[in-house]
């Protein structure tokens, strides 16, 4: 376990002091009883302002009611999330501190750092699940091709001179795994955001485009681009008429997800605590309704399941980070 700090802070001690005046309560522990009673940390990995940060705030907000304590947002740029994350791990395992990003792009930072900072599978510890978002084949409002099947059927006979745009670590991921799966070879043109490609896409100076969750709902939304297929295993509930790409054939799954992690050594009813914060955001009404603006499905899970899906991711990840090729830093 690479977290060391074993040295209490003033508030932990505050905690453990008052766990023993109140260990003979009958129910949960005194210790589970008592947190929070103080201001949490949700740690965001990208800049305020960006859709990860609304994200991140939302539940920010929504936690602070149901636990009845402040819950501050703290943005942490920069190294693709491994600074937050990092953070994270070596923050005091006293519940304060929660990492709130994307399970699946955490997973993939660790195999594209020749040494990664931390191993998110023993240094982090999942508290809750958020939601599945994966990303979405689109084309321009515009373009002449209708179907997913329409447009395999043009790069096959196009070859390398079609052309689709990325513009995230995923989005290449999922280009480079549609591509090989049909054996064809369009040219990748990277940019640096969605908005970014979005002109292109629309103009059709590229064939289609690998596109996030949230441009994808946002631009269809708008007429500016039509969605041909997800690149999930199945088709989501927030888009039940969006194929996924297995229904033509091809074998690809790959999900997205957000959850939420504290320091590995956190004990267990802090755990447990926090899920069940987070479970009481999940279930209302209007979160789901916010989750599905963001193009993902809300995903209820325990902090067993979440430890055993970033297991899981970060396995997957490695394949994949091969498969499109991404340079290691």
């Amino acid at each position: 376990m690479t977290n060391p700090k074993f040295n209490l802070t003033r508030r932990r001690g505050l905690q453990l002091a008052g766990a023993t005046l109140l260990g003979s309560t009958v129910g949960l522990p005194a210790f589970a009883q008592e947190f929070p009673s103080d201001t949490i940390s949700f740690i965001c990995a990208f800049p305020a302002g960006s859709g990860a940060d609304v994200l991140v705030r939302y539940f920010a907000q929504g936690v602070s009611e149901v636990a009845g304590v402040t819950v501050i947002v703290e943005n942490k740029a920069g190294a693709a999330g491994n600074i937050a994350a990092e953070y994270t791990a070596r923050a005091d395992p006293d519940g304060y501190t929660v990492y709130v990003h994307a399970g699946s792009s955490t997973a993939m930072n660790y195999h594209l750092w020749t040494n990664p900072p931390i191993d998110p599978r023993t240094d982090l510890r999942g508290v809750a699940a958020i939601n599945q978002q994966p990303f979405y084949i689109v084309v321009g409002a515009d373009s002449p091709h209708q179907t997913i099947d329409d447009l395999i059927a043009y790069l096959r006979e196009a070859g390398e001179d079609a052309s689709y745009a990325t513009s995230a670590t995923s989005g290449r991921v999922l280009g480079a795994a549609f591509t090989n799966a049909l054996g064809v070879s369009p040219v990748e043109v990277q940019y640096r955001t969605g908005p970014d490609a979005l002109p292109d896409i629309m103009s059709l100076a590229v064939d289609f485009a690998v596109s996030d969750p949230v441009s994808t709902m946002i631009n269809a939304r708008e007429g500016r681009t039509r969605t041909l297929a997800t690149g999930a295993g199945s088709r989501m509930q927030v888009a039940p008429d969006i194929p996924s790409l297995t229904e033509s054939g091809l074998d690809i799954a790959q999900v997205g997800w957000w959850g939420a992690w504290v320091p590995a050594e956190t004990p267990d009813d802090i755990v447990n605590r926090l899920n069940a914060l987070f479970a009481e955001v999940l279930e209302r009404q209007e979160t789901q309704e916010f989750l599905a603006s963001m193009g993902g499905d809300t995903w209820i899970a325990t902090p067993a399941e979440v430890d055993a899906m970033m297991v899981q991711t970060v396995d997957e990840a490695e394949a994949l980070v091969e498969l499109a090729d991404l340079p290691r830093n």
